[in-house]
């Protein structure tokens, strides 16, 4: 049986192995879970700094799929966030909203796409497996007391995340040259065959 520790390194490995574009299009995916996740809370539990980066999220999509002159909007968001008081290194003295789980995913996940690291395509991975994230994705059609099985919800998101790299292999080929623009027809197909399926939160 595989352990949350096993999937964890296998899914670095292939992130190592992974072209820049597909690690963007991978960080992209999980942010866009988080996000939805965030936007379906109650309204009361939403954060107003985690749904302002909804434009640089769809930026970052148009981006990895294809559109060069997404470049610009990632960029320029990017570029506020780090002039303002939410960047910074130490809770203590500036505000938290950007530890946020979609907030962090997301700037990850602009990053990946800008820079094609994988460092940051790794740390987009992780704010999926968030103590709090990890808490709704057991809690998804419990009943109130029943028992949350956080260790079965971190492997079943390890495994999803692997998929979501299988799905996105499948592509490299045409991937391979997202940043520099793709043909519109085939930015069209990718966002059915990608963005479609790696947005679903199940």
């Amino acid at each position: 049986m595989d352990t949350w520790q096993d999937l964890t390194a296998l899914l670095k490995e292939r992130l190592e192995a992974a072209s820049s574009s597909e690690r963007g299009v991978f960080a992209v995916g999980v942010a866009e879970r988080l996000m939805s996740w965030h936007e379906d809370l109650p309204e009361e539990e939403q954060a107003a700094f985690t749904l302002g980066l909804r434009p640089l999220l769809n930026a970052a999509w148009e981006g990895v799929l294809g559109d060069p002159a997404a470049y610009t909007a990632v960029n320029r968001g990017l570029a506020e966030y780090m002039l303002s008081d939410y960047c910074n290194n130490d809770r203590l003295v500036g505000p938290e909203d950007a530890y946020e789980p979609a907030a962090a995913a997301t700037l990850n996940a602009a990053h990946a796409y800008l820079f094609g690291c994988t460092d940051f395509a790794v740390w987009a991975s992780r704010r999926a497996i968030d103590d709090q994230h990890l808490e709704h994705l057991a809690g998804a059609g419990l009943e109130d007391g029943d028992f949350l099985d956080t260790d079965k919800a971190l492997i079943d998101e390890l495994k999803r995340q692997l998929r979501d790299l299988d799905l996105i292999a499948a592509r490299s080929t045409e991937l391979r040259h997202a940043l520099f623009g793709l043909p519109v027809l085939t930015s069209v197909r990718l966002r059915v065959e990608l963005r479609t399926p790696l947005s679903r939160c199940s």
